[in-house]
């Protein structure tokens, strides 16, 4: 299967880290997946740049028209409003709980592993976050370690926006 094939969903709703959705976003399309955003909502979800609102995007397909047997992979972008919102829709929680199950890749950046801890996808794996979130993990099984990238089995997490780039290449090896 070739990357023009393959779909990413980037589960996401308002308050997403701008950067964690954009960036990864427009390098996967890059190398040729397509990508959707999907969120709880149709309609469009704006980010969070630095210390303000940033950037709207339009949302895609809604979370209750997707499965994860429609995508090859899931994105999670971070922000702290974006996962601790998504993390209380118990749908957003099913569908990354879905990815798991069937052993797809299933990336998170900084804030987004909460909805690994949330889905119990983080159980038994080692994982990386933005470092407020190692309790949180290792409260949920998780073995946190500080790194730029961390690949377990289908599971890949980074813990910044500095990190984006090893991120997406992470994913894109992923679904090599």
């Amino acid at each position: 299967m070739s990357a023009d094939s393959k779909r990413i969903a980037v589960l996401a709703t308002n308050g997403f880290e701008q950067s964690e959705l954009m960036e990864p976003r427009a390098k996967l399309k890059e190398a040729g997946f397509t990508v959707e955003v999907i969120a709880p909502q149709a309609g469009e979800i704006r980010g969070w740049k630095e210390k303000d609102w940033g950037d709207a995007v339009p949302v895609d397909r809604e979370l209750s028209q997707v499965r994860a047997e429609d995508y090859d992979a899931l994105v999670l972008p971070g922000g702290v409003i974006n996962p601790d919102n998504l993390r209380r829709e118990p749908e957003a929680v099913d569908f990354v709980r879905a990815f798991d199950r069937a052993g797809k890749p299933l990336a998170a950046i900084c804030h987004g592993p909460w909805m690994l801890a949330e889905a119990g996808a983080a159980k038994g794996r080692e994982v990386t976050s933005w470092p407020s979130l190692r309790t949180d993990l290792e409260n949920a099984g998780a073995r946190w370690k500080d790194a730029e990238v961390v690949t377990d089995g289908h599971l890949i997490t980074s813990r910044n926006p500095g990190d984006i780039p090893a991120f997406t290449r992470a994913v894109i090896e992923a679904l090599a």
